[in-house]
């Protein structure tokens, strides 16, 4: 199979249960940005603490469902096909942001994205999952959508900011206060 199918040249896509879409449809956007999360995460992962390599990757997972759900419109038409999106996942985020805070210790001050390379990474991908979130907030005011991907969403930038803020400490370095 090639990689290329030229479909893409007249500046649309194909998703799930649809013929095409334009490459500037929201839809498109929510799916890029979270596929650029992705490779944030990625990104991410490389620098990590090796504590955090597992934690950093099963989210990659999860991304990728939340991927699927944006890639079907229609998605009780897809819905055997489909991971789905639980409430436990989010229930294990708050987990490990309640882990990740006991170890980093509570937030004293603002603090500017940086310290370690780790952090200043995730702190990276948590600025693309807001993006994400509000692209993904937009597509829900206009479409249905399962609103369960913009709670994942909401709750992943709040992981990825403590695992910032834990990063640091496993590297050793102070948070960045933000200096008024």
């Amino acid at each position: 199979m090639k990689i290329y199918t030229r479909q893409g040249d007249s500046g649309t896509t194909g998703i799930l249960g649809k013929d095409r879409l334009s490459k500037a449809d929201l839809r498109i956007e929510c799916i890029g940005t979270v596929d650029e999360l992705n490779a944030a995460m990625g990104l991410a992962e490389v620098a990590a603490p090796e504590a955090l390599v597992p934690l950093l990757r099963h989210v990659q997972h999860e991304l990728f469902t939340i991927g699927s759900h944006l890639a079907a419109p229609d998605e009780a038409a897809f819905a055997q096909f489909l991971p789905p999106i639980s409430d436990e996942m989010i229930a294990r985020l708050e987990r490990e942001i309640d882990a990740a805070e006991s170890e980093a210790g509570p937030l004293q001050h603002f603090i500017l994205s940086g310290g370690c390379e780790s952090a200043a990474r995730i702190h990276l991908a948590r600025a693309i999952c807001r993006r994400a979130e509000r692209h993904v907030v937009a597509l829900g005011e206009s479409q249905a959508l399962n609103p369960q991907i913009a709670k994942y969403l909401n709750r992943l930038a709040d992981w990825l900011f403590m695992h910032a803020r834990y990063a640091n400490k496993l590297c050793g370095v102070k948070d960045v206060p933000w200096e008024k």
